[in-house]
């Protein structure tokens, strides 16, 4: 293993279970599929190999994190190690006394996903009344004194409002906004026709952004994450395949990256096998697509090749069936005609109609896992500036 693959960041995949239904998700298509087959010991050794392979960040992600009731000794053991750490996570399971429980067992951050600044918006998205219940999970993250990230994804629906997803953010106190546009990956290429924007949509909500960024430097950090479909060259998918990031599904294959389960020809090793460290150093699927050798033209004499790494594995295949090919986003990749078709299909597909989200929501993940919830209460909040919710 050279230096320039040593990761530094672990991600957690603790389970695919989830409250939410979002038609955006990264959850594998082939949900039903796929089981959460480690046990809360396989989990701490594998954070224990992770902080000897030099990982010094963890994000104990999902699916929903909070689902699963061994957390806080994954937290505990991380503090231990001196890990940071950083729940990701929907907020709905939560509850203020397991949040000062985890707080005091060494968390680091909060992030909390949230879908629109309106509980009807927010709500559609979701596939479920969530809104209020967000809101009032992230007053309790800062009342604990915790940092709160707050995460919304970014399509045609809800580009428009930038300037209320901000003003949201500074009535909460957020520490840091992720105005994150949907990759379209996963359930988000299933629906991409309903969520891709249009370039115009995008260039208003980026000078927004950007104006907030500048009126709020050293207040709240705010990130804009450009869709790899309106970029000239693509991004460095994970800052390179194998190079930074070690990813652990719920089922314990050591991954690249969220999906990269989905390439064929691939054969994926468990931590239930072997120790993460020998999968990281010798696994022949981590080693596919590392360093240059792989790379096709115009790729392997493009000099931004150390750059972005040959942009990104999964979204290669899912959209030209060859996980070697270069990255369609990138405007040189000879299959870019993808990419330029689908942006031109949305400048003219209308704005899908409630019905059809609910049924792409329904479609989009497994059960719900409603037996563990509150339902929160109809109350509906139509203005930007939140207010913390009644107990």
């Amino acid at each position: 293993m050279s230096a320039e693959s040593r990761p530094y960041t672990l991600v957690a995949e603790l389970t695919y279970a989830c409250p939410l239904r979002c038609v955006y998700c990264s959850n594998p298509v082939d949900y039903a599929r796929h089981a959460d087959a480690l046990e809360t010991d396989a989990w701490l050794e594998v954070l224990r190999d992770a902080e000897r392979l030099g990982v010094v960040q963890l994000n104990l992600t999902g699916g929903e994190p909070l689902l699963r009731k061994d957390l806080e000794a994954f937290v505990a053991e991380a503090e231990r190690l001196q890990l940071y750490t950083n729940l990701i996570t929907s907020g709905i399971p939560a509850t203020r006394e397991r949040l000062a429980r985890l707080r005091d067992l060494g968390l680091d951050n909060v992030q909390i996903s949230v879908q629109d600044v309106s509980a009807s918006g927010a709500d559609r998205i979701a596939g479920r009344r969530v809104f209020e219940r967000k809101l009032r999970v992230a007053h309790w993250v800062k009342e604990l004194g915790l940092p709160l990230t707050l995460n919304i994804v970014l399509h045609r629906e809800n580009l428009a409002r930038v300037e209320e997803m901000v003003a949201f953010a500074e009535a909460l106190d957020a520490d840091r906004l992720e105005l994150a546009n949907t990759q379209y990956l996963g359930w988000a290429l299933v629906n991409r026709k309903a969520l891709l924007p249009s370039a115009e949509q995008l260039a208003r909500a980026r000078e927004v952004a950007a104006a907030a960024r500048e009126r709020l430097k050293g207040r709240m950090e705010i990130l804009f994450v450009t869709p790899d479909y309106y970029v000239e060259r693509p991004k460095a998918c994970m800052d390179g395949w194998g190079r930074r990031f070690v990813l652990v599904s719920p089922d314990g294959l050591v991954l690249p990256c969220h999906l990269a389960h989905t390439l064929p020809g691939l054969v994926w090793e468990s931590v239930r096998q072997r120790p993460l460290a020998e999968i990281w150093r010798d696994s022949a699927a981590l080693n596919a697509f590392r360093g240059e050798a792989w790379m096709p033209e115009p790729c392997r004499s493009c000099d931004r090749r150390t750059v972005d790494f040959g942009g990104c594995r999964c979204q290669a295949y899912h959209l030209t069936g060859n996980a070697g090919a270069t990255d369609p986003t990138c405007a040189l990749a000879p299959d870019h005609g993808l990419i330029e078709a689908a942006r031109r299909e949305a400048q003219t597909t209308p704005r899908t109609e409630d019905g059809a989200w609910r049924e792409a929501a329904a479609a989009s993940r497994g059960p719900a896992v409603s037996a563990l919830l509150a339902e929160p209460s109809a109350l509906i909040y139509r203005s930007a500036r939140p207010r913390a919710p009644p107990d």
